[in-house]
């Protein structure tokens, strides 16, 4: 089965953006050749499948790396005015697996 991959680099001092879903940490790696690890989370809401990465950039710390993969089956648990407002000045990337 194929899930779409959307990734975000945002110019951010915080690691985690609020993007109004909710999240559980599920694992932390180090990656070869950066000095920040790399985050896993699944959503938390029960019988949803997606998935998301957050890193920093190894070479602008500034930027955070967020990846996402998969569609919500259910809908957004709260609205961000902040999170439209990050994603109108950020670049998207859209992968297939």
């Amino acid at each position: 089965m194929k899930h779409r991959r959307f990734a975000f680099q945002t110019r951010s001092q915080v690691d985690i953006l609020d993007d109004g879903y909710r999240w559980r940490k599920y694992g932390e790696k180090s990656v070869k050749n950066n000095k920040f690890p790399r985050s896993y989370y699944r959503c938390s809401y029960r019988g949803c499948n997606v998935k998301k990465q957050i890193q920093r950039h190894s070479k602008d710390e500034e930027i955070v790396v967020t990846t996402y993969e998969g569609t919500h089956s259910h809908p957004v648990e709260k609205t961000s005015e902040s999170f439209e407002q990050i994603l109108r000045n950020h670049h998207i990337y859209s992968l297939t697996l």
